[in-house]
């Protein structure tokens, strides 16, 4: 069962602007008339990359229970009743009011997690105006427009950091592994294919763009498990991608790379690591996948080490934020090393699947901090304070602390690449989150 969200706050505070935002379209009618919303409006959303039940409720407003305001009232309290997490919200721009405290307090007696959330703090004074809502009780407020977007990575955090644990389902063992090969026109891909299958699935030949669309081929490796394997269009420099038919079949690819787990790129070794593969490498990386290279036709290099060594250079200079990105010469054509290509593929698959426990992590950012403190920011310190690991696939590291939005990039790739090299996570792509914290009533640690 998806968690349940409910939004909960006094008539046009702009909760329906936050359900229409969060749910990413307009389901719910927005409008300025206060009390337009008075049933009850469900939808499934994908919230910090949770699947949730997000539930739009009617204004809460003090009224006799046969009113309409009451029966709407009745309502939103039923929602509650089901909810794993409520998001108050309130206007910023308005200010608080005594309905604000007063369902406030009644919140605060509940049994269910609530985040405060300030709406409307679009403008100059927009993130002071929402200090006020300290008084409710609730928590640090989370300052967000629903209108414009303003602040909704910070409420999708928030949101994250408050849902139930997800349950850990059974790996199941007969799961496939995902895999997509990529790569330019004529690098070798659907040879590479036959060569893992041991039969000739595709059609090969010397001519640049065989294969139009991602064709999908289940089979088992040498191990026995399970693999669904992708074979893509060779994809080309967008410029040159003219007819109507490969604009279709570069599409394909390019969603066959979003749903696999691990991207094979073919690179082909009598012309190196090109613009257009450290471009396919890239979108992997955007997209959270990992990398494995299959530097095919390596039978018909002459010098094997200056070739390795200029892949290598490529490499570490353009492609720095996969790091360690593990290189198997082969050559699909003779079968020669292509029986090393699934055992790397698990090995970066086991990295890119890896969650760090919390305490190990922390002694390492520990050591981290000491060997090389955060910087100043703007003259002020910049306390960085724990690191969590929410999840793997891609591996993501969430660090806390006062002002960490603020630590500057060089910063953030040192701890990138020691967590890399610390925790031996080579060719997958890691992604660092900053949470900084602040309160309007400390004082000053500069």
């Amino acid at each position: 069962m998806l968690p349940t969200i409910v939004i909960l706050g006094r008539p046009n505070v702009g909760k329906s602007s936050l359900f229409n935002r969060l749910v990413g379209r307009k389901i719910a009618i927005v409008d300025d008339t206060p009390g337009v919303t008075r049933d009850r409006k469900e939808a499934e959303a994908r919230i910090a990359g949770r699947d949730v039940r997000l539930l739009d409720t009617a204004g809460l407003e003090e009224a006799a229970p046969e009113t309409i305001q009451g029966r709407m009232r009745a309502s939103s309290e039923a929602a509650l009743r089901e909810a794993d997490l409520a998001l108050f919200v309130m206007d910023a721009r308005t200010g608080l009011t005594p309905a604000d405290r007063a369902f406030a307090t009644w919140l605060r007696r509940q049994s269910v997690p609530v985040i405060l959330v300030a709406n409307k703090t679009e403008g100059r004074f927009g993130g002071q105006a929402a200090f006020e809502a300290y008084e409710l009780g609730l928590g640090d407020p989370v300052a967000i427009s629903a209108e414009h977007g303003d602040g909704m990575g910070e409420l999708h955090d928030a949101i994250r950091e408050h849902l139930p644990a997800e349950a850990e389902e059974p790996e199941d063992p007969d799961r496939p592994l995902r895999l997509a090969i990529i790569g330019r026109p004529n690098a070798g891909k659907s040879t590479l294919l036959n060569a893992l299958l041991g039969q000739e699935r595709m059609i090969t030949g010397p001519e640049p763009g065989l294969t139009r669309d991602s064709v999908a081929v289940e089979w088992r490796d040498e191990t026995g498990a399970l693999v669904r394997l992708v074979d893509t269009a060779g994809l080309r420099k967008k410029a040159r991608i003219e007819q109507a038919l490969e604009k279709m079949s570069a599409a394909a690819s390019i969603a066959a790379l979003k749903e696999c787990e691990v991207a094979i790129l073919v690179v082909d070794a009598l012309l190196g690591m090109e613009e257009q593969e450290l471009r396919l490498a890239r979108l992997a990386e955007r997209e959270g996948r990992a990398v494995v290279i299959a530097l095919n036709k390596w039978d018909a290099v002459e010098d094997r080490a200056a070739t390795r060594r200029r892949i290598e250079d490529v490499l570490t200079a353009s492609l720095a934020q996969m790091r360690g990105i593990t290189v198997v010469p082969l050559s699909a054509q003779t079968g020669r090393g292509v029986e090393k290509l699934m055992p790397a593929v698990r090995e970066t698959y086991a990295h890119w699947n890896r969650r760090i426990p919390t305490g190990e992590l922390n002694r390492w950012f520990e050591a981290m901090l000491t060997r090389h403190p955060p910087p100043l920011s703007e003259g002020r310190r910049i306390k960085l304070r724990y690191a969590t690991m929410p999840k793997a696939r891609p591996p993501t590291v969430v660090v806390f602390g006062t002002r960490a939005e603020q630590l500057p990039e060089d910063y953030r790739r040192y701890l990138v690449n020691g967590f890399r090299e610390s925790f031996a996570m080579p060719g997958v792509p890691i992604r660092l989150q900053l949470r900084g914290t602040t309160n309007p009533y400390a004082e000053s640690d500069t």
